[in-house]
């Protein structure tokens, strides 16, 4: 569709739902718009007035309301003309205001490079579109005519441009399932991303097609003979796949261009639920269905509340025939989605109120969707990793799952019971601890399919494994457990903080808890940090050290610098800090050495990691001899009742069973396996690394012993 330069066509699609007084509202709007880009042209040539008209045609063409139309009007008014949301307010309302500002990108803001504006910009969106989810709409149709006008761009723009379409806002169209959008937004992403790809690929389909036509014809009778014959009223439709999709199959099927074209491709659309079903019997005793195939959408539907019978028949001449099965309601669905039951279409007998009525499905699924993109973004760290984690959320071949309960659950192909647990809550992700499927206890990370029965089993202490990270499938997942343990770790980084502040205090006479709130308030602002709470994380996190920030307490309280004070309060810092091994995440232990209760050890202080624990015997130890004010005397506390890890190396005779022996003999001295690695040292023997937990020194020892007693272990020793 060509950019318009007349109302005429928006009023002609306009007049066949809309009311006379909301037409008039509309034609204001123009005017208004008119105005204030008086002067402002696009860079096809056109005044600029007719890009919005246009984005309101689009979005007239699947019957939207009058709001909407009006938002879509004057969407670029507030971000590039002198007009505020407040001007659209007083003439138009709020909701049309609230719309427009959705939309309006976070143009007064400085960003360091195009991917973080572009990342704030729909962080933004997401937030808007939150409460009036409309704001996407008016975005998809302003993406889908920028497309169309796309030709006069740059190259590099252009795939620019192309790019963020077929990563975002295709797959967005997709979620809310306006597939008359999506499909358009693909192929001309498609042919601005890959112009010569796209040419010759048109021009194999505009070839083939005459070719085609009568096989085509041929099935089409056939079908809609049977279907009379059973009292089937149908309209049966052969239907061609659009260049974007045949050219993913290609691709990520490995199909030739030939392959493609031998699946004929049918839509059968009836006038009930019923009719389905018994449409899908005829064309199983027309031609015989390809085993494995068949797929139920109407009583499962997707995750956009797409609902169809999908089945593959063997056809005639070795052809595979695709058949959609669908009702007229299901097809108006399939084409706008949430568009095609508009929850902000007016009550007709209530001029310019909304009705209040359920939501159908498609809503429900769509508002579930924008509350999980709301739960990713509270979770993620910055705008660009809420952008990530969306891309990723957007591109889900799904699975259906069942809770006990029966209740289906939609989840990305790949996904994990962890992944199914944050589905459910957040809380029960951050609780679980184990889970069955089908009755059966399995192992958190293995990965779901379609019709099994989850159940999670929880624990009320809400803990979820950093682990967890290396195989959870969804964004909601990745970004509750990150900000989970981002969170922990501030607080656990606060409360090593403010020990070793403390201990640090001793060594000038200074006491923690007689610290005013005068001196506090003025060391964070001397350090232009936020607030206490702040200061004590990065000492934690090793940022700043505590032994530097306790000289500046003194000669604030003192009122004046002594250059000498520091020095002899790092010699006389000589009181050991005491590990419990519960401290949480701003304490970790060196993997160079794994040291564990009844080890001498030593603490480094390292920018990030916090207090790093390590054997003093350790061979990095004397790497930083040189940064005597980094290291801190560290003892264990007695009686820990926490494991930690330890890495075993054994010379092991390559006998069948060996490794099972050894895992039995572990096992047996209550002591658990975290990982194991094996390589061949020659033909008789190989060497074995062990992680295991372990409580002390001595259940060290004595999982050594018995394993040094195996006939199949030749050395062993501790790394």
């Amino acid at each position: 569709m060509p950019t318009p330069s007349s109302l005429d066509g928006l009023i002609e699609k306009t007049n066949v739902y809309l009311k006379k007084k909301q037409i008039k509202q509309i034609k204001a709007a123009f005017e208004f718009g008119r105005l204030a880009h008086q002067g402002q042209t696009r860079k096809t040539g056109g005044d600029y007035i007719w890009h919005p008209v246009a984005v309101a045609e689009i979005l007239a063409e699947i019957q939207l309301d009058y709001e909407s139309l009006i938002a879509a009007i004057l969407h670029d008014v507030v971000e590039d003309t002198d007009y505020t949301k407040q001007d659209i307010v007083e003439r138009f309302g709020e909701n049309v205001a609230q719309i427009v500002d959705g939309v309006t990108k976070l143009g007064k803001l400085e960003f360091d490079n195009p991917q973080e504006a572009q990342a704030e910009n729909f962080r933004k969106m997401v937030l808007a579109m939150s409460r009036d989810i409309r704001v996407i709409l008016i975005k998809l149709a302003d993406r889908l005519h920028n497309m169309r006008t796309l030709g006069v761009m740059r190259p590099d723009k252009q795939r620019r441009i192309a790019r963020e379409t077929l990563e975002i806002y295709a797959p967005i169209a997709a979620r809310l399932g306006i597939n008359a959008i999506r499909i358009e937004l693909e192929d001309l992403g498609m042919k601005a991303m890959y112009p010569y790809r796209y040419a010759v690929l048109e021009h194999a389909v505009k070839k083939a097609r005459g070719n085609r036509a009568e096989v085509i014809e041929q099935i089409n009778e056939a079908i809609n003979h049977r279907l009379k014959s059973e009292s089937i009223p149908a309209q049966v439709i052969g239907r061609e796949k659009h260049l974007y999709s045949l050219y993913k199959k290609m691709k990520y099927k490995k199909l030739s261009f030939d392959e493609i074209l031998d699946i004929f491709a049918f839509r059968v659309v009836v006038n009930t639920a019923d009719e389905c079903y018994r449409a899908l019997g005829s064309v199983h005793s027309l031609y015989k269905p390809f085993p494995g195939r068949f797929k139920d959408y109407i009583a499962i539907p997707k995750s956009n509340g797409y609902q169809s019978l999908h089945t593959v028949l063997f056809g005639p001449f070795g052809a595979y025939i695709e058949i959609q099965i669908r009702t007229n309601e299901m097809h108006e669905v399939s084409e706008h989605g949430i568009a095609a039951h508009w929850v902000y279409k007016q009550d007709p007998n209530d001029e310019g109120k909304q009705s209040e009525r359920q939501l159908n499905a498609v809503e429900i699924r769509a508002q579930e969707w924008v509350k999980n993109l709301l739960e990713i973004q509270q979770g993620a760290g910055n705008s660009l990793d809420f952008l990530e984690n969306v891309k990723i959320d957007l591109f889900p071949n799904v699975i259906y799952v069942f809770s006990p309960k029966g209740d289906i659950i939609t989840l990305p192909a790949g996904s994990t019971a962890v992944d199914f647990a944050y589905a459910v809550h957040t809380n029960v992700g951050h609780g679980t601890v184990g889970c069955r499927v089908d009755k059966k206890l399995i192992p958190l990370r293995t990965r779901l399919e379609t019709g099994q029965t989850v159940e999670i089993i929880r624990s009320k202490e809400l803990q979820p494994n950093p682990s967890w990270l290396q195989f959870v499938t969804t964004a909601k997942a990745r970004s509750q457990i990150r900000a989970f343990l981002k969170n922990q770790q501030s607080e656990s980084a606060q409360a090593l903080g403010q020990r070793l502040l403390t201990k640090a205090l001793r060594s000038f006479n200074m006491s923690y808890e007689a610290l005013t709130e005068s001196v506090r308030h003025q060391i964070t602002e001397a350090l232009k940090l936020s607030d206490w709470e702040h200061l004590l994380e990065e000492i934690g996190l090793g940022k700043r050290l505590a032994n530097l920030v306790s000289k500046q307490i003194h000669d604030l309280v003192l009122g004046k610098e002594d250059t000498t004070t520091l020095q002899n309060a790092v010699e006389n810092n000589a009181e050991p800090l005491v590990i419990s091994g519960t401290e949480g995440m701003a304490i970790n232990y060196a993997g160079c050495c794994h040291p564990i209760p009844g080890d001498d050890i030593i603490g480094f202080i390292s920018a990030e990691k916090g207090l790093v624990i390590h054997r003093q015997e350790c061979r990095n130890v004397k790497q930083f001899k040189n940064h005597p004010e980094k290291w801190l005397d560290v003892s264990w506390e007695e009686n820990i009742t926490q494991t930690f890890d330890v890495e075993l190396q054994l010379e092991v005779r390559n006998t069948r069973g060996a490794l099972a022996t050894i895992a039995s003999n572990i096992a047996e001295m209550k002591t658990d396996i975290d990982r194991v690695r094996s390589e061949d040292k020659d033909e008789t023997y190989s060497l074995m690394n062990i992680v295991i937990h372990v409580h002390t020194r001595k259940h060290l020892a004595d999982v050594m012993r018995k394993l040094k007693r195996l006939p199949i272990v030749e050395k062993i020793q501790r790394l």
